[in-house]
């Protein structure tokens, strides 16, 4: 097979969560460049539509605002795009929110705001819109899921970010068992666990911070859109026809070596 068959997204329907901006940002171009209809949504609607407007210069880009920390607003953001679209090939969970503070100091609300948007968000919105994955998965081309952890939820940092660390950790196992019942569906679930890369999340660490996770990394540097890119491409297209269950390290070697 060739390999512009074998990484192809073109043709594809895709929903990527917390596409304003960021992370989400990057997958979005990705798959837009590359031929899918793509639809973000992100809690600020100027944000969403400013850059479906942009996208849609490129290919197919739609805006679809939710706030996915709340249940209601998963219920509409799945009944918009049931409106929409008869299949979802790709489902990106990725919105999401930190909150650092000393131990003693930590709110509950710090707590319940990270643990609703990057866990409780990633199973429901899923499980709402399980009839559009099915419709698109097949014995030989699966629908993907790909959630968004971290690698906060793999190795112990320096920052004292209780509840998004745990949030991962659980995005990361929830990934696992997502994976083993949905595949039966014809859905592949599979996570990518991101280290540093440029956002808005990233840009709160201070500087002394930032300057310590590069020089621990082997490659001694962020992570860049292209390399996002490429992991988002690859896990939503043939070539990772056999990965299942998979949660994905890509930071520079950090998370696994420092």
């Amino acid at each position: 097979m060739k390999i512009e068959q074998l990484f192809s997204v073109r043709g594809k329907v895709a929903l990527v969560t917390g596409g304003s901006r960021g992370l989400g940002e990057m997958m979005a171009r990705a798959y837009v460049e590359n031929g899918a209809r793509v639809y973000i949504t992100a809690r600020k609607a100027d944000a969403c539509e400013a850059l479906a407007n942009e996208l849609s210069k490129i290919g197919e880009c739609f805006a679809i605002p939710a706030d996915l920390s709340r249940m209601e607003e998963i219920d509409r953001l799945a009944g918009e795009l049931q409106k929409r679209e008869t299949k979802l090939d790709i489902l990106v969970n990725n919105a999401g929110a930190s909150w650092g503070a000393q131990f003693a100091e930590f709110p509950e609300n710090g707590w319940d705001k990270v643990m609703d948007l990057n866990v409780k968000s990633v199973f429901f919105l899923t499980q709402r819109l399980l009839g559009l994955l099915e419709a698109a998965g097949s014995p030989d081309a699966y629908a993907r899921v790909i959630n968004i952890g971290s690698i906060e939820g793999i190795r112990t940092s320096h920052l004292e970010a209780y509840s998004y660390a745990a949030s991962k950790a659980g995005v990361n196992h929830l990934t696992r068992i997502m994976a083993k019942f949905l595949a039966p569906k014809h859905i592949a679930v599979n996570a990518i666990a991101p280290g540093y890369f440029p956002s808005k999340m990233t840009a709160a660490i201070e500087e002394e911070g930032a300057h310590e996770v590069v020089a621990n990394a082997p490659m001694k540097r962020m992570g860049n859109a292209d390399d996002l890119a490429g992991i988002a491409l690859y896990l939503a297209s043939k070539a990772s026809g056999f990965v299942c269950g998979a949660v994905i390290p890509v930071d520079g070697g950090l998370a696994t070596t420092a």
